[in-house]
């Protein structure tokens, strides 16, 4: 049996060597296998892709295996969103399949299986499916393919939930970076049909991703940044390669953090627009939203790492807000999946209701909080997974690192240390391969390379 695998966001490989024709077929086969079981051939399925390499071809070929099964199918007619997929799933009560590898390298594909509520896979469905690999289900003359335009009513659900007016008159300048990514032409679209005006780089598809990540983190917002700070009192915008994540850049050029955006969004949501409820953060995310969220008189609830974990939670407590810290969230009244496309419309949104240029709104956030925080984040290789089984135990029997005494310990997700000044630490294990991520907060940036020293000499790291 092929070594296929569905991580915290699907099953991704490398494009031609583990991610090939005939891998796709046996996932095709299966999830076609689940799809009936669960809901009988009468459950539509809708299939997208992003623009990376082989992923049109690759997406056509489980569609037409889909068909063959007896399927009603609906095939996206050009590079989708991922966002944009899955409200069509919720929208058109269909089970959906997503090309994409994200915000992998470019010689990464992936696919994500998306359920009719809208939101990532939970363990147990991706279970089910990998345990249907090798098995499949009989052909029947009942199925039908269909090209499909799946932005028409997405555009028309945002308009639902976004006051474009208000952005229109507010004349924010604003700078979209496609980055090579599936949100061209439907972010620029978006704007363009709310009567915003904005200007744009990086506007085509490529596979390679201009030779850069379909990430949008500093390290790949170089341009844009540069282009921010040539062109006072604009704001930046970028996605990722399928438009789930958001990257925004202030108009002094300082990338804004998720948790920060998240943080503005939740004060912004309920002030605003009155929305009440809780917000939904993974363990990894930052202590300023605890803060926000306490102060706002907003309950918290705290889940695993993965929007997967994010996404059960807002389906089960219908939250304020939904985020975490790698960049994707997602607000009550939308899709319990990330949305980095309405991240960038809520920021635009905070902007105007606050008549305030970003960089003010992030002032505005930490004197309301009143504490300031900085992350940062250790991949350590290891050998096995015993290794990392090891690593864990001693993470867990720490009582102290340097002068920091450990005050508490959660084990929601691998295990996270609270230190006696606020600061904590998070060590978990990557759920595909050897590597512990270790996640790191303090309130200064000297103070984190002193976590990290004390990690290193605990031998966690």
């Amino acid at each position: 049996m092929a070594n296929i695998k569905f991580g915290t966001d699907g099953w991704r490989a490398i494009t031609g060597v583990d991610f090939t024709s005939e891998n796709v077929s046996l996932v095709a086969n299966a999830i076609a296998k689940y799809v009936k079981d669960t809901f009988g051939l009468n459950k539509t399925i809708i299939v997208g892709y992003d623009p990376r390499n082989q992923a049109d071809v690759l997406s056509k070929l489980c569609a037409d295996i889909l068909v063959q099964k007896g399927f009603r199918v609906l095939y996206s007619k050009k590079v989708v969103p991922t966002p944009i997929l899955a409200y069509n799933a919720k929208h058109l009560n269909a089970c959906a399949i997503m090309f994409t590898a994200s915000h992998n390298p470019p010689e990464y594909l992936g696919l994500k299986f998306i359920p009719d509520y809208a939101g990532p896979a939970t363990n147990d469905i991706t279970d089910c499916i990998v345990g249907n690999l090798g098995n499949t289900i009989e052909n029947s003359l009942e199925g039908s393919f269909e090209y499909y335009d799946f932005s028409k009513d997405y555009f028309e659900h945002i308009k639902k939930i976004i006051n474009f007016d208000i952005i229109k008159k507010s004349n924010i300048n604003i700078l979209f970076d496609g980055l090579y990514s599936a949100t061209i032409g439907y972010f620029d679209k978006i704007l363009k049909d709310n009567g915003i005006k904005f200007k744009s780089l990086h506007m085509k598809h490529d596979i390679n991703f201009g030779g850069g990540m379909p990430e949008p983190k500093p390290k790949y917002l170089q341009e844009l940044i540069s282009l921010v700070k040539k062109d006072i009192n604009t704001v930046g915008f970028a996605n990722d390669g399928d438009g789930d994540r958001f990257g925004v850049i202030d108009e002094k050029g300082n990338y804004v953090t998720p948790n920060e955006i998240i943080a503005i969004l939740l004060m912004h949501l309920t002030k605003n627009k009155g929305y009440k409820g809780s917000i939904v953060k993974t363990v990894g995310a930052s202590t300023l939203l605890d803060i926000v969220a306490d102060k706002l008189n907003v309950d918290l609830i705290e889940t695993a790492v993965g929007f997967k974990h994010v996404g059960e939670a807002m389906r089960k407590y219908n939250p304020i807000i939904g985020g975490e810290d790698s960049g994707g969230l997602s607000i009550q009244g939308h899709i319990p999946e990330k949305d980095g496309i309405l991240a960038n419309l809520l920021i635009l949104e905070a902007m105007s209701y606050e008549h305030k240029r970003l960089y003010e709104l992030v002032d505005d956030l930490y004197k309301f909080a009143g504490s300031r925080f900085y992350n940062d984040r250790i991949d350590e290789k290891l050998k096995s997974q015993e290794q990392v089984a090891i690593a864990l135990e001693k993470a867990e029997n720490i009582k102290e690192l340097g002068s920091y005494k450990v005050v508490k310990v959660n084990k929601t997700d691998g295990v996270k240390l609270y230190f006696d000044d606020n600061s904590w630490i998070l060590v978990r294990p990557s759920g595909t391969e050897p590597l512990l991520r270790i996640y790191i907060e303090c309130d200064s940036l000297e103070k984190i390379e002193e976590f990290k020293e004390n990690i290193k000499n605990a031998s966690i790291a």
